[in-house]
């Protein structure tokens, strides 16, 4: 499996190709990527960016009353290879 930063550097070449405008955002635990989704984007590009996404760790689609809609993606980081995965408190 590619490293989470490749595998986010992918999603937003994959959307980009399919014609959709990406940001990518690095984050302590994750990266994000959105993309802003034109209201006539055809049925076959919506297939093809679904294949994208739901090979991410989360996904999903931000629509707002103004009729913007914004799809995003969060790949997570390597999980450490300590025994403090889940966070003070949280030991098996």
């Amino acid at each position: 499996m590619p490293a989470p930063e490749v595998s986010a550097e992918a999603f937003a070449a994959r959307l980009s190709a399919v014609g959709l405008s990406t940001r990518v955002q690095e984050h302590t635990r994750h990266t994000s990527i959105e993309a802003e989704v034109p209201d006539s984007l055809p049925a076959e590009t919506w297939r093809e960016v679904l294949a994208v996404v739901a090979k991410a760790d989360r996904f999903g689609l931000l629509a707002t009353s103004l009729g913007g809609r914004t799809l995003w993606a969060v790949v997570r980081k390597a999980v450490p290879a300590t025994g403090d995965v889940r966070g003070p408190g949280h030991q098996r």
